[in-house]
């Protein structure tokens, strides 16, 4: 099974997701930092929608500006675009396989998808 994860390697809960991945026998992973090279808003999109969720419901609100920006109300391309500019507004981590995306918080919703 091929599962892409996007990654921040500076989050105890996206390593603990990357971890679980990783000794999973039968799994070709792909690990993307999306600090780094964050995914496209085409991207984003298609991860919120496959995993049922609206995007603000993948926003980083810890740490970030994103409710003083109002971002937490926003409508998804507003949202998305943000994230796209500014991928620390990306919560983390998500998950995607042939079964679905998740966001991955807690770690243990990764398994739904395995």
């Amino acid at each position: 099974m091929k599962a892409t994860i996007w990654h921040n390697p500076g989050c105890s809960k996206s390593r603990q997701a990357l971890e679980t991945l990783r000794a999973t026998p039968g799994i070709e992973l792909t690990v993307v930092d999306y600090l780094k090279h964050p995914p496209s808003a085409e991207k984003l999109a298609q991860l919120y929608r496959d995993a049922g969720m609206e995007a603000r419901e993948g926003l980083r609100t810890q740490g970030t500006d994103a409710a003083e920006r109002g971002l937490t109300a926003a409508e998804d391309a507003t949202v998305i675009a943000a994230m796209v500019a500014n991928p620390r507004l990306i919560e983390r981590p998500l998950v995607e396989t042939e079964k679905g995306v998740r966001l991955c918080r807690p770690p243990e919703r990764i398994h739904a998808i395995l």
